[in-house]
């Protein structure tokens, strides 16, 4: 059965590998957060973003999705230039940042090894996605980073993955949810220039305009 509510206990038990591979992590860094990461932002937010997995120096480390490693740098950034956050971003869990209209979380909310979950870890994990969407009823708009956010978001509605494929700047309507998907703002896609900043700020611009209409 699926869990009641959206939020993973410190020590769920549902994935053997993660477990094991967390319980390593308390032991080598006893100081980090090292445990299910929770959704960040408002849940009567219009946008859900929605990324792959905490990283291992980053939210596993800190308890905020994005926050610590690379990735967040870009992400927040933007998040702040379209008025979807305000304060100042300092990788820090207390920088006082604060999300706008706007929720974050992870379709994994446990880092994985080498940051690749497995197929039965991302749809283990999906029963904790579908309730996150479910509790915001505000919701219009949802971002997925990456390939495996898109397609577990889309698996979460029941949509046919043909029909809904991924591609950076792409849109889809998920019933009443419009679903934009961009590359991941991972540190390996913006230095290789699989990423720009321009690229992701296009996201979105559509996201916003999507919004404004």
């Amino acid at each position: 059965m699926p869990p009641a509510d959206t939020k993973p206990g410190r020590d769920c038990p549902r994935c053997p590998r993660l477990v094991a591979f967390r319980e390593a992590a308390r032991v080598k860094q006893p100081d980090w957060f090292n445990a299910p990461v929770p959704s960040f932002g408002p849940a009567a937010a219009r946008v859900l973003i929605v990324g792959l997995a905490p990283g291992l120096q980053g939210a596993n480390r800190t308890g905020r999705p994005f926050t610590g490693d690379y990735a967040g740098v870009l992400l927040y950034d933007t998040l702040l230039r379209f008025g979807f956050a305000k304060g100042v971003f300092e990788a820090r869990i207390d920088d006082g940042l604060t999300l706008i209209d706007c929720r974050i979380t992870n379709a994994v909310r446990c880092v994985p090894p080498e940051n690749k979950p497995t197929t039965a870890e991302i749809a283990t994990c999906r029963d904790f996605l579908t309730p996150t969407i479910g509790e915001m009823p505000n919701l219009k708009a949802m971002i997925a980073l990456g390939a495996i956010a898109h397609y577990s978001v889309v698996s979460a509605f029941g949509a046919k993955k043909s029909k809904t494929p991924f591609k950076h700047g792409g849109k889809h309507m998920l019933g009443e949810l419009a679903l934009f998907s961009s590359y991941h703002c991972s540190r390996y896609n913006t230095n290789t220039g699989v990423l720009t900043p321009e690229m992701f700020r296009d996201v979105f611009t559509s996201v916003r305009n999507y919004l404004d209409a």
